[in-house]
């Protein structure tokens, strides 16, 4: 029965008094209405979305237009999120508001005699405005590089397109798309690396410029700026440069072949290759035509009368892979000063050059093939680390890579003297000293010997002898990794790596010059003789900047001990070990072999009392040779080279091997002319003016026939030109 209720609408009892609600029931009884009322409000707001939003409502093709135009704008959104982040490293190139400087410096070197080998560094001229230029040499950069150059935004996608697909018809890369504009960019922002976030920024840095300078601007700073071999910087210093002539007076082949230059001056510069040169303006020449700028009439005197620049063989002939190296040491040197001219005499020997460059080419002549090597490279110093002959490759004109400096390739057993020194620098270690040659682990790891065969007990000098894989490992874990790589470091490996446990087998990536100048310090008796080129720079007003005398600092890494038994070690190889192939009679050469894994370098590392020599061969693309050892190819070259090197001179002593050295003479292995002229000049001759005039001969006569050689080429370009 329901409970009666007084006048104020409240629950009585029995008694007639009120009844006391309970709070927590009124609570509820709000919450149940409150949702109640939400979700009854909600649906009628969703009703009335819904009734909203059916105007817009669309079906059939008009659905499927509004469906495509919302993609677009969502992806479009996404994609310009997605191309700011992009562009943001391009904005930081621009915020300097600073250019690339085409060079910071010019230097003239000369070798150790004093005579000019080459130059580097800046040879500018953006004196010549652009309405002053011949037309045709306008056109023919315009014909050849952007024909599309003045209706574009910066990127030529149209070019982009034909480039691909001539690519793809011819199944190779022989077409760029970059406009003239990009290549801008990449000439004044960034470097030449070939990455994809490098081509972002230049395609960024090409729309920043576009807005920023009219057409001409950019095309003008093009001319400037763009790199035409020889070490110049733009068409107005070029010009000089090849045809000793102003820009302005540039006729229509010689317009062609500048024009022709800007893809690749390395492989198109006159005087390096001067037939593709001239080839390579006669598709200049067809792409004027195409492009409608001049009639077949007009460019025929140019087809039949190629371009000719002057003369520049003995550039061709000079030691470029010292001359790159030696410009960035010397760089170094001079860096923060006001002047931009330098005179840098080297320590780089002429004659000693010519050996190496000969010792190479005629061993890769006779037996590269065979051996499936294709490149060689080598490093010779002086017992004090003074560079004298570099090779850093079989062919500059070809390949500017310097395989010499960079340090891309394991030296395999080569590095083994490290890790004996460090044993011996312990004092618990001496070449008598006999361990066990029998399989050994590291974790997981289990190297093995040559072939596969153990030899049991032999003593440390056997087993360097013939380059045991087990000794070297056992003795990496007696002394630690560590001290090994540290002793590398000190002896002279400029670049780090990673200490794993196959250190001990020279698993590291080393260079040439760094392992000459840690190969120095067993010659040098214990000294560290790190490589250098410079001897002395000097402005152009003769003031002397940088003098190494005033540098000379002796610092011993290896103790006088250990420094003997490794002379001692090291010249067993040659005499009884792998590097037998390196002997060289009357001379005390000492060395060490080198062979990696599935044979893609192979080393010889050595040292005499007057020279340190390293010599690396194998493939640039890192494919596997023919069963190729550091005691086969390398260690005939740097025989070859030592042979040479050692003839008509005063051979040292090696420090702590007991040898006597051969007799100093002068008459013997020289050529007829060289022999002929010695033996008419030597009686009256002290030894050493004796000496300078053999090595002149030589040099003579290599240049005669390098001249005829050039003379015949430049006939037989010349006939080609004609046809």
């Amino acid at each position: 029965m329901q409970e009666p209720i007084n006048k104020n609408q409240e629950p009585i009892n029995k008694n007639n008094k009120p009844i006391k609600q309970n709070r927590l029931l009124q609570l509820d009884a709000w919450l149940d209405s409150s949702i109640y009322e939400f979700f009854k409000s909600s649906g009628r707001g969703y009703t009335r979305f819904q009734d909203f939003m059916s105007i817009f409502h669309v079906s059939g093709f008009r659905r499927f237009i509004v469906e495509v135009i919302s993609d677009i704008l969502s992806f479009g959104a996404i994609a310009a999120v997605l191309m700011l982040s992009l562009a943001l490293p391009a904005f930081d190139e621009t915020a300097s508001g600073e250019f690339n400087k085409a060079e910071d410096y010019s230097f003239i070197f000369l070798d150790r005699y004093g005579n000019e080998i080459g130059r580097r560094g800046i040879r500018s001229d953006n004196s010549v405005e652009l309405d002053k230029l011949p037309d045709h040499l306008i056109k023919a950069t315009l014909a050849i590089e952007d024909r599309r150059f003045y209706e574009h935004f910066g990127i030529d996608f149209l070019g982009i397109l034909r480039a691909a697909l001539s690519n793809l018809r011819a199944n190779s890369v022989v077409e760029g798309g970059s406009s003239i504009t990009q290549q801008l960019a990449k000439n004044l922002f960034l470097t030449s690396e070939r990455t994809f976030s490098r081509k972002i920024k230049e395609a960024y840095l090409s729309l920043w410029l576009e807005a920023n300078f009219t057409k001409d601007e950019i095309l003008k700073m093009y001319f400037d700026r763009a790199y035409l071999g020889g070490g110049n910087f733009g068409v107005a210093a070029a010009a000089e440069y090849y045809f000793t002539k102003s820009v302005e007076d540039l006729t229509l082949a010689e317009s062609a072949m500048f024009a022709g230059m800007f893809k690749a001056p390395s492989r198109f510069a006159p005087h390096i290759d001067l037939a593709a040169s001239r080839g390579r303006a006669n598709i200049v020449l067809t792409s004027m035509v195409n492009a409608g700028y001049v009639t077949e009439g007009q460019v025929t005197n140019a087809r039949r009368n190629p371009a000719t620049p002057v003369d520049r063989v003995h550039e061709i002939n000079s030691p470029n892979y010292f001359l790159d190296w030696a410009f960035i040491e010397a760089k170094k040197l001079v860096l923060g000063r006001d002047e931009i001219g330098f005179i840098a005499r080297t320590s780089f020997d002429p004659v000693l050059q010519s050996f190496a460059k000969q010792a190479i080419a005629s061993t890769l002549r006779e037996s590269g093939e065979r051996y499936g090597v294709s490149e060689a490279a080598i490093v010779v110093t002086d017992p004090n680390g003074a560079v004298r002959a570099m090779v850093g490759g079989l062919d500059y004109g070809k390949s500017q890579f310097n395989r010499a400096t960079t340090p891309t390739r394991q030296p395999g057993s080569a590095f083994k003297p490290f890790v004996y020194a460090t044993a011996f620098e312990t004092g618990k270690f001496s070449p008598e000293t006999k361990i066990v040659d029998r399989p050994v682990c590291i974790g997981n790891w289990c190297p093995r010997n040559y072939n596969n065969s153990y030899r049991g007990t032999v003593t440390l000098l056997n087993a360097f002898t013939r380059s045991i894989n087990t000794i070297p490992v056992r003795l990496s874990i007696s002394t630690g990794r560590k001290p090994i790589a540290d002793m590398a470091h000190a002896m002279g490996i400029q670049n780090d790596f990673p200490i794993t446990r196959s250190l001990a087998l020279g698993v590291s990536s080393v260079s040439v010059i760094d392992m000459t100048s840690a190969y120095s310090v067993f010659a040098s008796g214990g000294y560290k003789s790190t490589a250098t080129g410079i001897s002395r720079i000097s402005n152009l007003y003769g003031d002397v900047v940088f003098d190494a005398k005033n540098n000379i600092e002796k610092q011993r890494i290896l103790s006088e001990d250990t420094t003997r038994k490794m002379n001692m070690m090291m010249r067993n190889v040659v005499v009884a070990g792998t590097g037998r192939r390196a002997n060289v009679e009357g001379v005390p050469a000492a060395g060490k072999t080198g062979t990696t894994s599935s044979y893609r370098d192979a080393w010889f590392a050595g040292f005499t009392g007057n020279y340190v020599a390293a010599v690396w061969m194998g493939n640039d693309n890192n494919t596997e040779t023919k069963r190729l050892t550091g005691g086969s190819l390398p260690a005939t070259i740097w025989q070859k080279f030592m042979e040479f090197a050692h003839t008509n001179i005063e051979v040292l002593p090696l420090y702590g091997v007991d040898f006597e050295p051969r007799k100093f003479t002068i008459n013997e292995n020289l050529s007829q002319e060289g022999g002929e002229l010695a033996q008419n000049r030597a009686p009256t001759l002290p030894p050493e003016a004796a000496m300078n005039l053999v090595k002149l001969s030589e040099i003579l006569s290599v240049e005669i026939e390098r001249i005829k050689s050039q003379e015949t080429r430049v006939q037989q370009n010349s006939k080609i030109g004609e046809e």
